[in-house]
């Protein structure tokens, strides 16, 4: 991932020819402060660290090679502002994950990130406020209609509820309702609504599958579904 250059130890140049002596003299100090520099210093120490745990979530939680740049930058980022200092490596590595994701538009929920990375979820909440506030960061708005596939897939809904949901968030969005709203709660919300109105009954979830599946409280999914079902202009809720 770029991390460091690293000086070779051919005794030539680019031509193949002979290298000074002064100037190998010059060489051999720069690749004993390269080393040095690599091996021993805090900061390269814990950019190893944080860069080896990259690689297991990367895997765990299907990461693309976009993301993993993305949270590389980031962290480095924290790392040069000492944001790091006082904070466990893996918080700061996974708040970093988060934002990443938010950045790139891929739905990934605190929950999601916090029960991969062994990281309380409010640990994991205060080191992104944190470092998006430091770094004055802005972050764009989950796009719900991406929100709804990921939950639907997760709760294993169909495609036609899953066409209807995203109607309904269609509707959502055109009467401005979905303002100040969780994309991830919301989007549960409209799923849950939808498979309610579905007449097959295998294709009905529970408030608590939905809340699952989304990394939200039930509480949420209760609130906007009765928020919801008040507004007229939204025919399809029964």
């Amino acid at each position: 991932m770029g991390l460091f250059t690293v000086i070779g130890r051919t005794d030539k140049d680019a031509s193949g020819g002979k290298i000074d002596p002064i100037v190998r003299s010059t060489m051999e100090r720069l690749k004993t402060w390269d080393y040095r520099t690599q091996i021993h210093t805090p900061a390269a120490r814990n950019l190893r660290q944080a860069f080896s745990e990259l690689d297991v979530l990367k895997a765990k939680l299907g990461l693309s090679d976009a993301i993993i740049e993305k949270t590389a930058y980031i962290y480095r980022k924290a790392q040069e502002r000492r944001l790091v200092r006082g904070r466990t490596t893996s918080a700061i590595l996974a708040a970093s994950i988060y934002i990443a994701c938010r950045e790139i538009g891929m739905p990934r929920t605190l929950k999601d990130i916090s029960t991969v990375s062994n990281i309380k979820r409010k640990d994991l909440a205060r080191s992104y406020r944190f470092i998006v506030s430091k770094l004055e960061l802005k972050i764009p708005v989950l796009d719900p209609i991406k929100c709804i596939v990921r939950v639907a897939n997760k709760a294993n809904l169909s495609e036609i509820t899953k066409r209807k949901a995203i109607d309904l968030m269609y509707k959502i969005n055109e009467n401005e309702l979905a303002a100040g709203k969780d994309p991830m709660g919301l989007a549960a919300s409209v799923l849950y609504l939808s498979s309610m109105n579905n007449r097959d009954s295998n294709e009905h979830r529970t408030q608590s599958d939905l809340a699952a599946a989304a990394g939200v409280t039930e509480v949420t999914i209760r609130n906007r579904t009765q928020e919801l079902r008040k507004k007229s202009c939204l025919k399809i809720i029964r």
